[in-house]
This record gives C-alpha cells, structure tokens and sequence, in this order.
C-alpha cells in the first residue's frame, strides 16, 4: 500500500499556523514512508472563499518548504460536487440515509429537552426529498465505533449516543462530513492526520466509509494548539496567520522547527534541531495528548538564534525584503537612492547578534540613510537633560581633534569627555547616542559613528545641542 496524506484547509482567511503545522505533520509522514501528499482546497463555502485565500495558502505552503510541483494537486472539493451528490443518492437508496423535514423546535418539543440531540422521529416516515427536507444518515443503535489512532490509542463511542446526522441539505447540497469521505475515498487517501478538535466527528466518518463499501483510513489527531489562557488559537483573538509571521521577520526554518514542537520533542535535551533531525526521528506515536501551548515569546527567541546562526551573507539576503519593501511588507523610511549597501555591509553584523525578527533591522539601521534620524521622544526627554548640552559641546570639540577616525579612538574621546566631568561612559555617550541615532538603544556606538563618518556625525550633533 502506498501511504497518501492529504491536507485539505478551506480558503476563507489568511493560513492558520495550526494549518501550517499540520500540512508540515501531513508532509514529514509521507516522506518519511515514501509516500504521497495531497493538497485538497476546500472551497465549496461559496459565500467565504476567495481566490486570493487560495493564493495564500499555495504561497504560505511555498514558505514552509512544501512547493507547488512537490505534491499531487491542488484539488478543489468544488470541481467533485457529482461525486458527494451521487454517494448522497446511494446512501438513501440503500436505506442508510432518509430525509427528516423536522426543525430545531420540533425536536425539542417532543422531547421536552433543548439539549437533546435529534430523536430518530423521520426514521421510517418514508419521506422522499422534497423542499425543508435534509438528509440524515441512519446510525447504529448498538454496538460501538472503535477508531484506530495513532496517537491517541482506541477511542471508543457508543454508537447509541450518536444522533442520526445531516449529511445533506434540503437543497441537496453535501455537507462537510460526507464531501470530506468521499473525498478522502476519490483520491486514495489512507492516513488522515489533523487536530484533535475533529475526533468527534470521526466515529460519524467511520461509518460513512463503511457505509460506502470503503475500509476507513489510520486516523491520527494531534494536539489542539491553544494561547496562555489555554483557550484554542482563534483568528479573532489571536495572532495566527502565517503570513503575518513572515513579514515581521520569522525565518522559516525557525517556525517549521518551532510548530513541530508543539506536542512533540526530539531526542535529548535540545529544541533546535536541523529539519532533518526532525524528519527522521518525528513519530506520531510519540505525540502529546495535551494541548500544545503556542508561546511567542518563546518563538522569537528561537527566531533570534536561527537568526545569528546565520552566515553574514546570508543574512544580509533574509533582511533584503525589510530594507526595500514588498507587496506585502511595507517600504523603510528612508529614499530608494539613500540605501548604501557597503554601509549596511560594514553594520549588519552588529545588528545580528541584537534583532529577533527581521523587521526589526529597520529601526537598527535607519539612522544611517536619513538626512536627519528618527527621533524617539522619550529617549530624547531622557538623555537630553541636565548636563547634556555641555557633554555635546564638549564631544563635537573632542571628535572634531581626532586624527583617526575609527571606534576605538572614539571611544577613548568620549572617556576622556567623561572623566573630565566625572561620568561614566554610559552616563556620558547618552546624549551622544540619541544625537547620533535618535534612539537610546541600537547597535555598537562607536562602531556606528565610524560608519557613519565625521561629517554626518559632527553635524547630528551640532543639531542636537541647538535644539536644547
């Protein structure tokens, strides 16, 4: 038997990073048995997709390694509409589904019970389809459904306490659970790996396979992924879009590292791992029950190491998009022409060791491709008080003797500048800085002031003490 995985994520918002680490789940299993993926675009919500959702999926997939002409598909559940419809026909032809023209209100009527499930009350009414009509697929009233699973075991359910459930609308239209069998039947899938949140669902797409002649396929469903208050990652509360995290500055090796983690762990006592690390060793026998905690905080600092493990050409090339602005990340402050690449050369290795995200490089590095730089006023509110006019006075007198122009003479103007006023270098490259940079916190200073050259330097500070 060939192993075929399939993952099937509907394009109606941007790509869920659940999404993101099942699809990664889904591909390492495939490989890993030499088998296929299938990519299945769920999009018959008419009314919520959008083409620009499929692009984004198709793209966030390209991002996490798994690129279009890799994997079998796209397919979309539209283009098998035919298919649902006829296995609807079948079902209620052979007596294993029937129409219920029964309301909410009706149920609980009858029953006396608002939380009652439906009562089996059109079971053997004969109805036909026919407007207000849905069809319902008959369940066992003995007996149990055992789901074979490989991560949670043999979840067992009474099949007594599972109502008779819609399968299609009065319209005739399919609903989710029995477009997503035949699906699964159609193309071959053996192996259906997603998250726990659709176990109750499967007990009800067991029997539909079997009751569609069809042996089900491994069942396997991984931990939900939920935020500090252990609440499950929601689009509306939380930050979970992929594409968000890759235009702040996430690297991808950082984040397919950091998804496969929730619910699961390499061997030893380590979290970073090479992807082929990861690829080898991942079984889904190995995975948590428990809810995976989505920790960001955690994930920048894993951002931050995959960043300054990076070799200086390589991270010079990560941080490209930030410094000129895409379609999807916006353009740096500063003038196309303004952009010296020798400048951020000679300084993003300074900035490496300091940034977590790649967005952040902008405001490490503005400073040097503005006429004026940016000034953030709470550093300035802080530095520029006190003494501060006299220790920029005193500096521009002390810069502007120095024969060198390099760090370490810099460095040994400013101490000279300081303890001549009894301050410490901090105390006294605090006004210095944010005359310079704008900023109280950024790169090496000196260094900076180096690159940044005599002129550019002497002037920022000239402007700074006229300001006081």
């Amino acid at each position: 038997m060939t192993v075929r995985v399939r993952f099937a994520p509907s394009p109606t918002g941007s790509f869920h990073v659940g999404g993101a680490r099942s699809a990664l789940q889904n591909w390492i299993y495939a490989h890993q048995h030499d088998g296929v993926f299938v990519l299945r675009i769920e999009d018959t919500d008419a009314a919520r997709n959008r083409p620009e959702w499929t692009e984004g999926i198709l793209a966030a997939l390209d991002w996490i390694g798994i690129e279009r002409g890799s994997y079998e598909g796209p397919y979309y559940q539209s283009s098998y509409a035919a298919d649902h419809t006829a296995a609807a026909t079948r079902l209620f032809g052979e007596g294993k589904a029937y129409h219920c023209d029964c309301k909410r209100e009706d149920v609980i009527a009858r029953t006396g019970n608002q939380h009652t499930g439906y009562d089996g009350f059109c079971r053997d009414r004969g109805l036909g389809p026919g407007e207000g009509r849905a069809l319902r697929f008959r369940t066992p009233d003995e007996g149990e459904t055992v789901v074979e699973d490989l991560v949670r075991g043999k979840p067992t359910f009474e099949n007594r306490l599972i109502e008779d459930f819609v399968i299609a609308r009065a319209d005739g239209s399919p609903l989710f659970l029995l477009a997503n069998v035949v699906d699964d039947m159609t193309m071959g899938i053996t192996h259906v790996i997603r998250a726990e949140e659709h176990l109750p669902n499967t007990p009800k797409q067991q029997m539909l396979w079997e009751a569609l002649g069809h042996t089900p396929p491994v069942w396997a469903h991984v931990p939900v992924i939920v935020n500090e208050k252990r609440q499950k990652l929601s689009k509306r509360r939380d930050k979970v879009a992929l594409e968000s995290y890759r235009d702040e500055g996430y690297l991808a090796a950082a984040m397919k590292n950091y998804l496969m983690l929730l619910g699961w762990a390499p061997s030893g006592d380590r979290e970073i791992v090479p992807w082929s690390v990861i690829e080898t060793e991942y079984r889904l026998e190995d995975v948590s029950h428990a809810s995976a905690f989505f920790d960001i905080k955690k994930l920048r600092a894993f951002n931050g190491d995959y960043i300054r493990a990076l070799a200086p050409d390589e991270f010079a090339a990560v941080c490209a998009p930030w410094l000129t602005g895409t379609d999807t990340i916006p353009a740096p402050p500063w003038a196309p022409a303004a952009f010296d690449t020798e400048v951020f050369t000679a300084v993003a290795p300074l900035a490496q060791t300091r940034i977590q995200v790649l967005s952040e490089i902008v405001d490490y590095v503005d400073f040097f491709f503005l006429d004026e730089p940016v000034r953030d006023e709470a550093s300035w509110a802080k530095a520029m008080k006190g003494d501060a006019a006299e220790i920029l006075d005193a500096t521009v007198a002390a810069f502007e003797a120095l024969e060198v122009w390099a760090a370490e003479p810099l460095k040994a103007a400013l101490e000279e500048v300081g303890l001549a006023r009894e301050l410490k270098l901090g105390k006294t490259q605090a006004p210095v800085r944010v005359a310079v940079t704008g900023r109280s916190v950024g790169l090496p200073l000196f260094e900076s002031i180096e690159v940044l050259g005599r002129e550019r330097t002497l002037h920022r500070l000239r402007s700074a003490r006229a300001s006081l």
